[in-house]
């Protein structure tokens, strides 16, 4: 099968912070010279075995984390030469590096350009010093501000920051601050995060024990549909769930996944899609760099998408996404399941499509539920590939 989309994962992170549940390795350098020949190695044993075999042009390629900013300068440069530097000459070829305000500097920038990367996404969170400490971030503000200047001194002109919402009460965040302090960057590219407590994470300890507690239902919710709001009315289309673009500087990378496309995942902790299978690897970073230099296999698990998983899973990604369902060919009961959403005010039909709104969101899963309950009793197959 031939991939066009490619993630590779930078574990190491200076500080894990409090809500992180994600492959990370506490490393305030990282370990450049073992991730490249972890990386290496993986992919050796893959194109050994067959299994992921890449097209002779990538679409997409992103490199996260994890951080991956404190990998040294040359770590995209050398990146280029193990997949394949032709591989990464398409002129259409979005390459996404994540980066923390902190570590993004202005030799790194330049690195990354002369490497090909052409997008940045920061992991800004908050403008509060106060809530970006309790988060366990280490940058402040004017660090945000300054990593975007010198992203686009360097060329980096196609960027996208994170901000996390519901937060817990007592922390005082001003989430509209937050909003205004954002539009003020101007970037191309917004994506939100509702703060979750994780098991195993210090949040999901803090929260069992009683000791913190998580923004409520109500909270939340106001919260997601002020961004919203505010992020289209300053001309942002809300194209998924969380990610919000102006022009169509979306997130082509992200939008395999959310389309069902299939791609190659590299590293520890990292996911692959080759239909009808997904697999992940090992999590833990040292256990992975152990096996990979050594051509073992570093897949933890896999899983077959088929079937009844198949056809849900085909419905959530299709709602997820502002394209949505088509609505012609749909049986009797799911018309009605999206007559009655539309009257509620969770989506509304535009040119024979039906597109969550909003509101409708914030519900997704149990709509995608109901929709397949009403596929189910009509005994309809429901859509055959994720809509757009």
């Amino acid at each position: 099968m031939k991939v066009e989309s490619v993630y590779v994962h930078a574990p190491f992170c200076a500080r894990r912070c409090v809500y992180c549940d994600f492959a990370v390795h506490v490393s305030r350098d990282g370990d450049t010279d073992a991730w490249l020949a972890a990386i290496g190695g993986e992919w050796s044993a893959l194109q050994a075995e067959g299994r992921a075999l890449l097209a002779d042009e990538l679409k997409t390629l992103y490199v996260g984390g994890g951080t991956p900013s404190i990998l040294d300068a040359r770590a995209m440069r050398e990146l280029v030469d193990l997949l394949g530097r032709d591989r990464l000459r398409a002129p259409g070829l979005e390459w996404t590096v994540e980066a923390n305000p902190e570590s993004f500097t202005s030799t790194l920038a330049r690195a990354w350009t002369r490497a090909g990367v052409n997008r940045l996404s920061l992991g800004v969170q908050s403008f509060d010093v106060s809530v970006l400490r309790w988060m366990g971030r280490l940058h402040g503000a004017d660090e945000a501000s300054a990593a975007v200047r010198t992203a686009r001194e360097a060329g980096l002109t196609n960027l996208s920051i994170d901000l996390i919402f519901g937060l817990p009460e007592h922390l005082g965040r001003s989430w509209s601050s937050d909003l205004e302090r954002a539009l003020q960057l101007q970037v191309p590219h917004v994506s939100l995060y509702g703060l979750t407590a994780e098991s195993g994470t210090p949040l999901g300890r803090a929260v069992v024990s009683g000791r913190e507690a998580l923004a409520d239902e109500e909270r939340y919710r106001e919260e997601y549909l002020e961004a919203a709001e505010v992020l289209t009315v300053a001309g942002y289309r809300h194209y998924e769930v969380s990610n919000f673009a102006r022009g169509d500087l979306i997130s082509e990378h992200n939008s395999v996944y959310w389309s069902g496309r299939p791609y190659l995942g590299l590293g520890n902790g990292a996911h692959s899609y080759l239909p009808p299978e997904r697999r992940w690897n090992e999590r833990d970073w040292s256990r992975y760099r152990d096996r990979a230099i050594a051509g073992e296999s570093v897949v933890d698990d896999t899983e077959t998408i088929d079937g009844d998983a198949a056809r849900l899973e085909r419905i959530w990604l299709a709602l997820r996404r502002d394209t949505g369902v088509e609505t012609e060919g749909l049986p009797g009961p799911a018309l009605e399941r999206i007559e009655r959403w539309e009257r509620d005010g969770l989506g509304a039909r535009h040119g024979g499509r039906f597109r969550l709104e909003p509101r409708g969101w914030l519900v997704m899963d149990r709509l995608t539920i109901e929709l397949e309950e009403a596929l189910d009793s009509a005994g309809s197959l429901g859509p055959q590939e994720p809509s757009g």
